[in-house]
Parts: structure tokens; C-alpha cells; sequence
């Protein structure tokens, strides 16, 4: 199982459009996956309309058991393959500014759990595949417990960006942050990379957001950048993956996505250790 959080420190730039985005490339290209609302907004819980849970996630950080977990978790409107541990406005209880170890880890707890269930199919006697092959953390917008929380479960981390003035210092504080907690509690994170969003053909000002961003962070901004298509809100609007939206805008945001799917399977993960229930 492979944890990726999307990750922002400067709201409105479209975190929760990349986390769907990259789901809904997982469940196309048969990639079993569950999305983490940690977002109090719950935005992405929204778009995917799962069915009515008995706990959310806010409750999976009050007690990460096995139990509470599976009662946090539903299948996604958008189809098979893809569930949601759903978010909910009270999540904001545990964004604590400055929380203690024992807090940071509740959601690695409760992710190690799933990470030591298989599936065996009912036609097979070997032994059984990951239930989830990707799980994809979708952040709030500020360095709280939250955030935080994910940064200590999560292999690799997608730092989200728009090409304004403000890109390049809210993409140095997402990058620092990802730094601080390797260093603090996750030795097996990793940046993935600077994905910057809503990009518009033939704009000065993107250009040169873009160029700045690559002078400074290099390799690590990503060579593909998601255009602006008003494609992308229809589509959230309608509760459906961008891939299933069938307009050119679509299927160009789309191809960026698989891209990006590639890109994060290929870099791997470490494997770990089991959790009891």
C-alpha cells in the first residue's frame, strides 16, 4: 500500500481538484484505492458521494481500531474501486497547532491496519492482493495536526500550486514542512513533486510563475502543469471523475493525471510494519 497526501499551505489552489483528479486516474487504470477526506470542508467527500457512514474520519482520530475505521469507510459513487474515508466539518477538533507524537500518529495507526488486510478472491486459494494498492490523503490548507498527521502516514507527497505571486513561498513552506517531518517522525517521506495548477496558455505572468518555481526547486516541479478548464468544476459538479467527462478540456487534465499516476506508482514505497486490531 502506497500513501500519497496532496498538500497546500495557501488555500484555493485546487489541492482537492489534484486528490480527485489522481483517484479517479487510479480507478480507471484498476488501481484499488481509497481517498482520506482530512479537509474539515470535506470538499472531497462531497464530490465522490459516498454512501451514509456511521463514523467519519474525525472519529478514526479519536480512536484509530480497526472497527472504527471500517465503519468510517464507503464505496464512492464514482464506481468500483474506489472508497472514501469520509470527512467531516467536526475533523477540525483535531487540528491542534502544536500536537504530541501519540496525536500525529492515529492516522498511520489506523492506516497500518488496512495496510495488513488482503483480499483473496472467492475463485482463488493463493494468497490474497493489498485491499487498498493507493491511498491518497487529501490535506487542509494550513500546518496543523491535520496536515501534520498525514505527512507522518504518507510515502510521498504532491505539493499543489497555482502560478501567482504567492506560488513560490506557499510552495517553500509546503516543501519545509515535508522536510521537517522526515526528519521528525517519517524517514520513508519523500516531496513526489510541485504540480502547478490552472495554468493558462500564453500568460505572461503564469510563464514566468512557472520559470521561477523551476529555478528554484528544479526537477522537482513537475514538466506537465494542469491547464484551467472549466471542465474540471463541471465535472465536480456533477459528482464524476474528470475522466468520464468526454470534452477536450477533459481528456487534456486527464492526461496530466495519468501521467501523474505513473510517475507515483513507479516511485515506490517502503513496506509497513504490521498493526494489530
Amino acid at each position: 500500500m502506497q500513501v500519497v497526501a496532496t498538500l497546500s499551505l495557501k488555500g484555493g489552489v485546487g489541492k482537492t481538484t489534484v486528490a480527485l483528479g489522481l483517484a479517479g486516474a487510479a480507478q480507471r487504470h484498476g488501481v484499488s484505492t481509497l481517498v482520506v477526506d482530512l479537509d474539515p470542508q470535506a470538499n472531497a467527500t462531497t464530490a465522490l458521494d459516498p454512501e451514509p457512514t456511521t463514523a467519519t474520519v474525525a472519529d478514526v482520530l479519536d480512536e484509530p481500531r480497526r472497527a472504527v475505521v471500517e465503519r468510517a469507510i464507503a464505496p464512492s459513487a464514482w464506481g468500483e474501486g474506489l472508497d472514501v474515508l469520509v470527512g467531516a466539518e467536526q475533523t477540525e477538533r483535531h487540528n491542534h497547532p502544536d500536537p504530541g507524537a501519540a496525536q500525529l500518529h492515529r492516522l498511520d495507526r489506523a492506516l497500518q491496519r488496512m495496510a495488513g488486510e488482503l483480499i483473496t478472491p472467492d475463485d482463488a486459494d493463493g494468497p490474497g492482493a493489498e485491499r487498498y494498492r493507493l491511498v491518497i490523503v487529501d490535506c487542509p490548507p494550513s500546518l496543523g495536526q491535520l496536515t501534520r498527521s498525514a505527512l507522518s502516514a504518507a510515502d510521498r507527497a504532491i505539493l499543489v500550486t497555482d502560478p501567482t505571486m504567492f506560488s513560490v513561498s506557499g510552495v517553500q513552506r509546503a516543501f519545509d514542512a515535508v522536510q521537517t517531518e522526515r526528519e521528525r517522525s517519517n524517514d520513508r517521506l519523500q516531496p513526489l513533486g510541485v504540480l502547478v495548477n490552472r495554468v493558462r496558455p500564453r500568460n505572461t505572468e503564469h510563464e514566468f510563475r512557472i520559470s521561477e518555481l523551476r529555478e528554484l526547486f528544479g526537477p522537482l516541479v513537475f514538466g506537465n502543469v494542469l491547464p484551467d478548464r472549466s471542465a474540471v468544476q463541471q465535472a465536480q459538479g456533477a459528482c464524476l471523475p474528470i475522466q468520464s467527462w468526454d470534452t477536450p478540456g477533459a481528456r487534456e487534465v486527464s492526461a496530466v493525471f495519468t501521467s501523474l499516476l505513473g510517475r507515483l506508482l513507479r516511485s515506490g514505497s517502503r513496506d509497513r510494519p504490521a498493526a494489530s486490531a
